[in-house]
């Protein structure tokens, strides 16, 4: 599975630092681990349980920032399924 534009859009936004976000995306159930900048981190995407837990893929981010705070690499990779 590949991260669509529209699903980017998304995850391109800033949210609360350090917590869990969990909503609904199309058909998909997502949940999102933030930094502490607030930036999402930790992407799972896929079909939630009667728990919660959601059975789908895993991503990770990689964002590489300079002293100053500008950003000089940002990508995610699949981590597989969960």
């Amino acid at each position: 599975m590949k991260i669509r534009e529209k699903l980017q859009k998304e995850l391109n936004k800033k949210y609360a630092p350090a917590s869990l976000i969990n909503f609904r995306f199309s058909r998909y159930d997502v949940a999102l681990k933030t930094d502490e900048d607030g930036n999402p981190v930790l992407l799972f995407i896929g079909k939630a349980d009667e728990n919660g837990m959601i059975k789908g893929e895993r991503f990770s981010r990689r964002l590489v920032k300079d002293p100053s705070g500008r950003v000089l690499k940002d990508h995610r990779d699949n981590q597989g399924k969960v």
